[in-house]
């Protein structure tokens, strides 16, 4: 990783070989969010290639806003995979305070609880920025470049695999909270995103 310490600085070769290391982080968390930032990167593409030509031109209005906001997303998912190795690193902080006495089990206790909290919400994030953008692949379908259709599939189908992780993530820290309340309120937001996405994405998901 290059001296800012983030992946967006990365070189792709350093952060598969960094992935791929005995190092936790970038871990399962991170290498979702950057699965979801290369599905809008070629939704992106799509767009550039669709803008600014003549046979195109009702809708260019339409494509660059989804333009714009698949440029936002991928930013944000690319800082979600550095918040998911913050977090992380939090994790293992909490797990290592002291437990002999009960005030300091007690304390660990409250700590690790907030920390697996704290780590849910940046998978959970993810999951609702994918389930967002799926709408914008199913229109750049209809009205992008069709030379460039395969590349709305291959972004679709990174984003649908984002959003996958992202929900597993979310799922791992919720085994370990104890906050029922919480655990049902991300858990229903999920399934009902899942529920609302219809048929054509029926057999992609695993339920």
């Amino acid at each position: 990783m290059r001296p800012d310490g983030t992946l967006g600085s990365t070189a792709i070769s350093a952060y598969l070989d960094r992935l791929s290391s005995a190092d936790p982080t970038p871990g399962g968390g991170a290498a979702a969010a950057v699965t979801a930032a290369q599905g809008v990167a070629l939704l992106s593409m799509v767009c550039n290639l669709t803008v600014a030509k003549k046979k195109f031109a009702s809708v260019e209005r339409e494509v660059h806003s989804i333009l714009e906001q698949c440029e936002s997303a991928r930013r944000q998912m690319l800082s979600l995979a550095d918040r998911d190795m913050e977090v992380f690193g939090t994790i293992m902080q909490v797990y290592r305070m002291p437990k002999s006495a009960p005030e300091e089990a007690e304390a660990r206790r409250a700590a690790i609880q907030s920390a697996l909290k704290a780590s849910s919400e940046v998978p959970f994030e993810l999951f609702k920025r994918c389930i967002a953008m799926l709408p914008l692949a199913d229109r750049l379908e209809q009205i992008g470049n069709p030379n460039v259709l395969s590349d709305v599939f291959v972004g679709r189908y990174l984003l649908v695999a984002g959003l996958q992780s992202a929900k597993a993530n979310v799922e791992v820290n919720l085994d370990g909270i104890e906050d029922r309340i919480f655990c049902e309120a991300k858990r229903s937001v999920m399934q009902a995103a899942l529920d609302g996405l219809g048929e054509r994405y029926g057999n992609l998901m695993v339920r």
